[in-house]
């Protein structure tokens, strides 16, 4: 073979492979252009069969915010005629023991806790316990006193329970601008309705009786970062009042107090325990809820005796801890449940 030849075979291995991958490429294209006439797109298809379908991120709010209530922009109230009333109404809200406690400088009337330690941000917190319907629903019939009460008698019935206390006068600076500040964050809300959102959340009963053993260990792991082991709370460190309040003892609600009912302890803590929590974004189940609100609520605290209260026993709420009742379930079970069945006598 002369030395012309010997190149050209050396080629025969690069051709052919170049005719193999021409001719691949060629099949490759007349299969796309096959399968785009019949109207088919094979990896299409297995991609849409094997990837699980997407479906928006599951939301465990308590309730649905749109709607939800929420305050007037405090950078409006100048423009009120009352506007130093609100002012001044917001800070009797905000820092109740400073002018009102045990060293309170206008009055010593009550135990040094604030408003807003139950009414989270002076009241402005949807299911915070908020004063939304304040102006929209008083003067209204009340049964725990059997009859027409104005938004004073109100105020001042919170003096005497949670706050352990003693009355202002209906003409006094503090209730006018209390009552002003109430007023202001209402204002927006027609009469005789409550916005969404107003007061304490509603909490489903359990099939069970709260239980207050169950509701040591979860108060132990979930708030005793702010209410202390001793359910004491944390002073300011001036003692003007407190920063997280005794949950028990002497300087806590009396057990005339509204959260002294399991159902409203247990709707308030379940939107807004422990510290950060909103109804948007809640911790505790249900179970932890009740079970917590039995733990607190066997503990000692104050007691006061109300005489007047439920001339009509069969206005009691079924969580009412104390008899006499218009059944005849007991004390025990009116206290920690389970609920339901005096629910069912009620309706009968």
């Amino acid at each position: 073979m002369n030395q012309t030849a010997k190149p050209l075979l050396k080629l025969f291995p690069l051709i052919a492979g170049l005719l193999g991958t021409v001719v691949l490429l060629i099949g490759l294209v007349v299969g796309i252009l096959y399968f785009d006439h019949v109207g088919l797109q094979p990896t299409q298809v297995q991609l849409s069969e094997a990837l699980p379908a997407t479906s928006e991120p599951k939301s465990n709010a308590l309730m649905d915010p749109v709607g939800m209530w929420a305050a007037p922009d405090w950078g409006t109230v100048d423009t009120e005629p009352n506007a130093e009333d609100i002012k001044y109404g917001r800070e009797l809200i905000a820092n109740t023991s400073e002018y009102l406690g045990p060293n309170g400088k206008v009055r010593k009337i009550s135990n040094g806790l604030n408003c807003q330690n139950c009414h989270l941000q002076a009241g402005t917190v949807p299911l915070g316990n908020n004063y939304s319907a304040a102006k929209s629903t008083y003067p209204k019939v009340r049964g725990r006193s059997g009859k027409s009460e104005d938004i004073q008698l109100r105020i001042n019935g919170c003096f005497q329970r949670s706050l352990n206390g003693e009355v202002l006068a209906s003409d006094s600076k503090e209730m006018i601008a209390m009552v002003a500040y109430m007023d202001w964050l209402g204002k927006d809300v027609p009469k005789g309705e409550k916005p969404k959102g107003a007061g304490i959340y509603e909490l489903p009963f359990l099939e069970r009786a709260a239980d207050p053993i169950k509701g040591k260990t979860i108060y132990e792991r979930q708030c005793v970062t702010c209410h202390m082991i001793d359910g004491q709370g944390v002073m300011k460190p001036d003692s003007s009042g407190y920063i997280y309040p005794p949950l028990w003892g002497e300087h806590s609600y009396n057990q005339g107090a509204g959260l002294f009912r399991m159902s409203r302890f247990a709707g308030y803590v379940k939107a807004n325990m422990p510290f950060g929590v909103t109804y948007e974004n809640p911790i505790l189940s249900d179970e932890e809820a009740w079970d917590v609100a039995a733990y607190v609520n066997s503990l000692d605290r104050p007691k006061r005796d109300f005489p007047n209260d439920w001339p009509d026993i069969s206005k009691k709420p079924l969580d009412h801890p104390f008899g006499p009742y218009a059944d005849g379930f007991s004390e025990e079970q009116h206290k920690f449940g389970p609920f339901q069945a005096i629910k069912a006598a009620a309706k009968k």
